[in-house]
């Protein structure tokens, strides 16, 4: 296997408290070209362990920024809880406030800036280029969460009993809260080109909520581009891993100015 890059974890200041931040940065002088590649779960956290995904961003040039947001595990009780009832909304504040540091005081290129993720990381890829559409250049979701209310309806019971939690009731009990946090609610805003992975048999993050958010996007002909896959949420396949991963590094280098440096 080739060489690693050393990793760097620091705390940023953000609206909720410290945010834990790992930092991995491709040789040479920035600012670079960054990704911010956003956990799933949302119970989970990202550690200083090999993941092969962060690694070919940092291969094909660019710095990678992995964001442990309230919703995270490993932080407190009240840190992993701080997301319920404004879903979605709360990560993207942390997020943000790590953008910033990131151009002010870390290694980013605010130019060339990639939103991404898989699962609850897609999600909030997704949400966040809607919501915060000034703040991302391209973004690249893999199995999200695009349509929340539709999701609700297709998904296995398990997860709506989790969502039920999360919002605080179904999305008719809560429809406020649930549109809100819905992607599709803000697709209009998007101005960021896009990648979409999605498994066409996924129980979890189901495809017609995905192609409901398409649609949208296809409508007022903005860019973005769809792969769609024979299988669940996610492969366990590596070569069709690295194909998707391939195509998502692809498509941002495409997307992506040239550096201004």
């Amino acid at each position: 296997a080739p060489p690693s890059v050393p990793l760097r974890d620091t705390w940023v200041e953000g609206p909720g408290g410290p945010i834990h931040v790992l930092v991995q940065t491709p040789p040479g002088e920035g600012p670079f070209p960054t990704v911010f590649d956003i956990h799933g779960g949302p119970a989970a956290h990202d550690s200083d362990a090999f993941a092969a995904q962060p690694a070919a961003w940092v291969d094909h040039g660019f710095a990678v920024i992995r964001v442990n947001y309230r919703g995270s595990t490993g932080y407190g009780r009240e840190w992993t809880d701080a997301l319920k009832h404004r879903v979605g909304l709360i990560e993207l504040e942390d997020i943000a406030a790590v953008r910033e540091w990131a151009v002010t005081e870390g290694p980013a290129d605010p130019e060339r800036l990639v939103l991404s993720g898989g699962s609850w990381g897609g999600y909030l890829t997704l949400l966040g280029l809607g919501v915060q559409p000034d703040l991302w250049t391209v973004g690249v979701a893999a199995v999200p969460v695009a349509d929340y209310v539709t999701a609700y309806h297709d998904e296995m019971e398990a997860l709506k009993a989790l969502d039920r939690t999360l919002f605080g009731g179904t999305p008719e009990e809560m429809p406020e809260q649930w549109r809100a946090s819905s992607p599709i609610t803000h697709v209009d805003e998007v101005k960021a080109p896009v990648f979409i992975s999605a498994g066409v048999n996924d129980p979890r993050c189901p495809i017609r909520q995905i192609e409901n958010y398409v649609e949208r996007l296809a409508a007022r002909g903005a860019p973005h581009e769809v792969y769609r896959y024979d299988s669940g949420h996610g492969s366990l396949v590596v070569e069709e891993r690295v194909k998707q991963t391939r195509l998502e590094i692809g498509f941002a280098l495409r997307h992506l100015p040239a550096s201004t440096g």
